[in-house]
């Protein structure tokens, strides 16, 4: 695990431009604190830089940037390619093998770039990535992505003419590092943002930078215009084909073939040349990768956790007890309010762009915590995309199925009477609703419920259940509601029923917006390498060959989600340690603003304070902050959105590095 950085059209001087790709990879250390190195062409005007997490192959010869046995290529990698002792082989069977010079993974992957080429090499690959390659024989920089959007990649250009610069990096600190970079807010994105609580790909908070989207590659020249990326694996693609040609074997069947490619993805990711563990939360995901890990490993396996006292948001007695069945070396900390809240501070810096989940506080405190053992962890994330987990699908088909028959106008009347009521009033009217119908915070999620009753179709009803601001282009000044793929034309996802319609639109979006950058910068910030087994995309093209009986099922009478997941599961750890109620990974943030961080957000979200920065109108955030101080209202998700917006602002003015005009 890496960070990598580079240029396309830099300076024309040798040494100019290796002090300035030294100085755009040396932001991002964090990332690789084991090794640096830069190369530069200044004739082409072609550099990388590139920080190492060393994992697999300690030695020198992994140091990157690296060329080809052939010298045709040079390439600055961030990931791991889990199969790229396969790719060895078929190399040497074929006759093409050059002579090895020590066993990374980047070297296999140059080797297969000079024998099959770039594309072909990508598609062979098992693992997660993102590559910068520079072909000297067709003077071309490619950029390319894993296919569900692991590691991250920034790029824009910037300048005009001849002095015009393409830039490119893990991280927009290191893209900020660069003379040439503008750091405008694109308001279109911030919308966005608020929106989903993340900037969603392809754009970036800054205008002018876009993410690479996973399954994607980018090639161009120097002077070429910045073309559409291609895509060489689509999870479209493969939910379509899963849908319409499922697997057409009995329940049985299909869990030994999940739980045997499970354990195979697991045992190819286990491996490195440093310590390695796993993240225990105590849920179904996570425990059954630890499972299958200490099912195949020779000695107790490292797991991690962090706890609360704060009830609601506590699963580590939970874990504690799983590790103890499977007989995992378990390591916990319980972490208090105000250990949470100090991590706060550094969010700006660790999440570069805003970013608005709250669990970004616990998995930084376990990143944390397992890199003082270990330098690889393993996680259970993209079980609930792949599997039908998250309760929200269920629901909300359940609820438009409902909807749709009744008469519009009814539903508006409805929606306006019910949300004049406190979230304190419905939750003291919820206490009559029969016993399994009471949920936690009822009057919050009655509330947001009534505000979607008048939706016109499941795409609107589902875009507002997973939306924080339900307007955001009316907050953000000089801004629109930008398109993304939830509100804008709905794609045709042929053949996909309701439930996996939202599945799949998650794992374009959500998955790698949110969850996964959460993940790889939180873990990138105290040097940790995280692995997501799930993410195999062996795994995900068999997820999607599972007909949707197999994930969402009655089992004893009652319908339970992640069913095949389970059944594995069940194998290794008894159903009374994992049959419960979802908790999540989150932290009391709307009590902690009522609280000790009140005199924090009050200055953040001031009136004053907001029309002199200019990008929000102050009257509906002001509203929300008097509700919520207030007890009437429980808006701790959208103003934890607009307070994650204004402290990464106040950071990035207050480490303002020289901006130029953006190209045309």
């Amino acid at each position: 695990m890496c960070g990598l950085v580079g240029f396309l059209g830099g300076p024309g001087n040798q040494a100019e431009g290796e002090a300035l790709l030294r100085r755009m990879a040396g932001t991002l250390s964090h990332r690789g604190p084991d090794d640096a190195g830069v190369w530069l062409d200044a004739v082409q005007g072609i550099g990388f830089g590139h920080r190492r997490l060393a994992i697999v192959d300690l030695s020198a010869a992994g140091h990157q940037p690296m060329a080809s046995p052939t010298g045709r290529y040079v390439l600055a990698f961030n990931g791991e390619i889990y199969n790229h002792l396969a790719l060895r082989e078929e190399l040497e069977a074929a006759g093409r093998a050059p002579a090895w010079r020590g066993h990374s993974d980047t070297e296999s992957l140059l080797a297969g770039f000079d024998a099959w080429g770039i594309r072909a090499t990508i598609e062979r690959t098992i693992g997660m990535f993102a590559i910068g390659v520079w072909d000297r024989e067709r003077r071309t920089l490619t950029l390319a992505r894993d296919r569900l959007g692991e590691k991250p990649l920034y790029f824009g250009r910037f300048g005009s003419g001849n002095q015009a610069v393409l830039m490119f990096g893990s991280e927009l600190k290191a893209l900020r590092a660069h003379p040439a970079f503008r750091a405008e807010v694109d308001r279109d994105a911030l919308s966005s943002y608020l929106r989903h609580m993340a900037v969603p790909g392809p754009s970036s908070i800054y205008r002018g930078v876009r993410k690479l989207q996973p399954g994607t590659l980018l090639t161009l020249g120097r002077d070429d215009p910045i073309p559409e990326a291609e895509t060489y694996w689509s999870a479209i693609d493969v939910a379509e084909r899963g849908v319409a040609s499922p697997l057409r074997v009995g329940p049985e069947e299909a869990v030994d073939a999940l739980s045997a490619l499970l354990k195979d993805a697991i045992g190819r990711q286990m491996m490195a040349d440093v310590p390695l563990g796993a993240f225990l939360s105590g849920g179904i995901d996570s425990t059954t990768i630890v499972s299958l890990m200490q099912a195949q490993a020779s000695r107790p396996v490292k797991t991690f956790t962090i706890g609360f006292d704060e009830e609601g948001h506590n699963e580590a007695e939970h874990a504690k007890a799983i590790a103890a069945h499977l007989g995992t070396e378990h390591t916990e900390l319980y972490v208090d309010a105000a250990q949470a809240q100090a991590v706060i501070p550094l969010l700006p810096t660790i999440y570069d762009e805003p970013f608005a989940d709250s669990s970004q506080i616990p998995t930084y405190l376990v990143s944390r915590l397992a890199k003082q053992h270990v330098t690889v962890s393993l996680s259970g994330d993209a079980g609930d995309e792949l599997f039908g987990g998250y309760t929200r699908y269920q629901f909300t088909a359940g609820l438009w199925k409902n909807l749709s028959r009744i008469p519009e106008p009814l539903r508006r009347m409805t929606s306006r009477g019910v949300t004049q009521l406190s979230s304190s009033r419905l939750d003291a009217l919820a206490n009559w609703l029969p016993g399994k119908a009471r949920w936690s915070h009822p009057g919050d999620k009655l509330l947001k419920g009534a505000a979607l009753l008048p939706s016109r179709s499941l795409a609107e009803l589902y875009l507002g259940m997973v939306s924080c601001w339900k307007n955001p282009g009316d907050i953000v000044l000089g801004a629109g509601d930008a398109r993304t793929l939830l509100n804008g034309p709905e794609l045709p996802l042929k053949g996909l029923g309701d439930v996996e319609r939202m599945m799949v639109l998650d794992t374009l979006t959500y998955l790698p917006d949110d969850i996964l950058a959460k993940v790889d910068r939180a873990a990138m910030a105290v040097s940790l390498e995280s692995r997501v087994p799930f993410l195999d995309h062996r795994v995900v093209e068999f997820a999607w060959s599972l007909p949707l009986d197999y994930k969402i099922r009655r089992d004893r009478g009652e319908l339970v989600s992640k069913w095949a997941l389970r059944q594995v599961l069940y194998r290794h750890v008894p159903r009374a340690l994992i049959d419960r109620p979802k908790m999540g990974f989150g932290v009391p943030v709307g009590e902690w603003l009522r609280g000790p961080l009140k005199e924090w957000a009050e200055e953040l979200l001031s009136e004053s304070r907001l029309r002199r920065e200019g990008f929000f109108d102050p009257a509906p955030i002001r509203r929300q902050w008097a509700e919520h101080l207030s007890g009437h209202r429980n808006w701790q998700h959208s103003l934890w959105c607009v307070l994650m917006f204004q402290a990464w602002h106040e950071h990035q003015s207050a480490s303002a590095s020289p901006s130029y005009p953006l190209a045309a």
